[in-house]
């Protein structure tokens, strides 16, 4: 998400950098590429001009700081109104109710609704360690109502059952009643979608408000449809007490100008972000870190709860006492590495929440062909024997050729990852026997282009899945 926006506006910035000083003709320079580089990513044109005229006016306003260089100082005033443009800090779901917690999702057809639903459950219950319940009030659309049921199964919370023939009112009724019952923090409770705003469904989802009472009502949308998006909020606003927003499908939206008009538009906070199909994700939407992300900053608040999250602390601190002992690295921690880096969305992610690692200016492609690349590994290192993955040395000609075969590859990927896990093993072995592996990567990181630093105590003592 914004790598389009990003790209534009870091090619803005390095232009300001040659600049000894700030003046009204070089502000209006950059101020012309900023508002080009907005309504390239989609931003309402209020919304464009708003933002533009406050930068602008806080740069001529401002004397440079001798710590900053002019282009330095823009970036800051240009991060600081995207903040503010974006809600200025994470608003968190309002629980606060005596239980169960109702949360009322909304939205238009094909948006995610019904996988929202399932991801917000699925989050509560890990992260906020709350008994969740799940309905479908979706009575026009009764696939729906068996997506959500093997959803809510497949993520161990609780069904409230329903039925294309039921009432919606009907439905959230007994689902109130049964969560009362079954001791639920949370009822979450699905409702129907339409291929667009009309007077049927609204007067419909206002009934189930009504009888639903919920402490929060969020519209989910799809970020890739822009100001349609804007558009669809404004009206579910007019209709409806929304208390929030859920962008979905941002992992496929290179503009973002959903992310950046919205709360401004209709006064709603984004609080979460849809990022991939898989039932994890989804993340909260905090508007610092996508401010230094658009800005190239990386994001390494959201990594650090990512690799909490994600990564499998038993097999890291397993490879750290492995490492200490003086034992090697063999294909299979190998294999570990690349399954957790891909857990956390890939080497592309990655390297977008490294601060200065969105700057390094890489040939188009080139982070899809490095992940492919090590998918590939997988393969190749899955089709080798235990024997194998202990002692590469043994894989010669004759292994190499069964190997690629059993992996549907060719001899030179088998070389090529013997040649990367050679690499990495030599780096490993560096790293191994003086202190913790975590602390010694972190510390690497620490000292990237950005400065950016983990806290006192890593990770859980776990290693980065790299």
């Amino acid at each position: 998400m914004f790598e389009q926006l990003g790209d534009r506006l870091q090619g803005t910035f390095k232009k300001l950098r040659g600049q000894a000083r700030l003046t009204e003709d070089n502000i209006a320079d950059a101020m012309r590429e900023v508002r080009i580089a907005l309504l390239e990513a989609d931003v309402s044109l209020p919304v464009v001009k708003s933002f533009v005229a406050r930068v602008k006016e806080k740069a001529l306003g401002t004397d440079v700081s001798k710590s900053l260089n002019p282009g330095q100082m823009v970036i800051k005033l240009v991060q600081d109104e995207l903040v503010q443009l974006m809600g200025a800090a994470n608003d968190a779901l309002n629980l606060a109710q005596t239980p169960p917690a109702v949360i009322l999702v909304a939205g238009l057809q094909g948006a995610g609704k019904t996988t929202t639903v399932a991801k917000l459950a699925n989050l509560l219950k890990q992260r906020e360690r709350k008994r969740v319940m799940v309905s479908s009030a979706d009575i026009h659309r009764p696939a729906a109502i068996e997506q959500l049921r093997t959803l809510a199964e497949s993520i161990d919370v609780a069904w409230c059952p329903s039925s294309a023939d039921q009432n919606p009112v009907t439905i959230v009724e007994n689902a109130l009643t049964q969560a009362r019952n079954a001791v639920m923090d949370v009822l979450i409770i699905d409702t129907a979608g339409r291929l667009h705003v009309d007077g049927e469904m609204m007067a419909e989802i206002q009934r189930v408000h009504a009888a639903a009472k919920p402490i929060e009502t969020l519209f989910v949308v799809d970020s890739m449809t822009g100001q349609d998006a804007v558009n669809s909020a404004r009206a579910f606003d007019e209709a409806l007490p929304l208390t929030g927003i859920i962008l979905t499908k941002t992992d496929g939206d290179a503009r973002g100008g959903a992310a950046l008009s919205i709360r401004e538009v209709t006064g709603k906070p984004i609080k979460y972000l849809g990022t991939g199909e898989k039932i994890d994700g989804i993340e909260a939407f905090h508007p610092e870190r996508i401010a230094s992300r658009i800005l190239g900053m990386g994001d390494v608040m959201t990594l650090i709860e990512e690799a909490e999250q994600k990564v499998d602390k038993t097999k890291a601190e397993k490879l750290v006492k492995k490492l200490k002992k003086g034992k090697g690295f063999d294909l299979e921690d190998y294999r570990d590495q690349v399954m957790q880096m891909n857990s956390m969305g890939g080497i592309e992610s990655l390297m977008g929440k490294l601060p200065g690692m969105g700057n390094l200016n890489l040939p188009s492609g080139a982070m899809g062909g490095m992940m492919g690349d090590m998918n590939k590994s997988v393969a190749i290192i899955n089709s080798m024997t235990a024997k194998e993955r202990q002692f590469p040395a043994l894989i010669k000609g004759g292994r190499k050729k069964r190997i690629a075969a059993g992996s549907g590859t060719q001899i030179q990927d088998v070389n090529k990852t013997l040649k990367q896990f050679t690499q990495m093993q030599k780096m490993m072995k560096k790293m191994g026997g003086k202190g913790k592996l975590a602390n010694k990567m972190m510390g690497a990181m620490g000292g990237m282009p950005g400065g950016g630093k983990f806290p006192p105590g890593g990770m859980g003592g776990g290693g980065m899945p790299f």
